[in-house]
């Protein structure tokens, strides 16, 4: 990995500005969030509500999709997600997800409205995840 993490600033002011991006006319609950990739790469994200609340988007698979659907990213070094309350929160179950199938030991750090901030890394997250080296190991068995 190439990306420099030794100033969270830029992706602290990353995700909370794209939290003022959020369409949350539902919960009122704007989340943004900033991945930075091995290359170096910052992309940010917001969460999106619909109606059909199933197809709501979380702030950071946005960031995710957007960064593969302008081309980027393959890996990502680092993931800063930003919530409106006085404690950090970590992700959901399907953002922890998505975030290991291009970063199983991405450095995490979770900022809030209040002073506490939580940096840890995806594989404390999600311990024992399932992704791309479970399906390659399953392709190598089967041929």
């Amino acid at each position: 990995m190439t990306a420099n993490l030794s100033d969270w600033t830029a992706l602290e002011r990353a995700a909370r500005q794209a939290a003022k991006n959020a369409y949350v006319p539902y919960s009122h609950f704007a989340v943004g969030a900033a991945i930075l990739t091995a290359d170096g790469t910052l992309y940010s994200g917001c969460n999106v509500e619909n109606a059909s609340f199933g197809l709501t988007n979380c702030a950071e698979r946005t960031a995710i999709f957007t960064a593969r659907a302008q081309g980027g990213m393959e890996e990502i070094a680092a993931v800063c997600v930003y919530t409106p309350t006085p404690e950090p929160t970590t992700p959901c179950g399907a953002c922890r997800q998505v975030l290991n199938e291009f970063g199983p030991a991405m450095r995490v750090r979770l900022i809030c409205d209040g002073d506490a901030v939580i940096d840890t890394t995806l594989d404390t997250l999600l311990p024992g995840a399932f992704g791309p080296k479970n399906m390659a190991e399953h392709r190598a068995r089967s041929e």
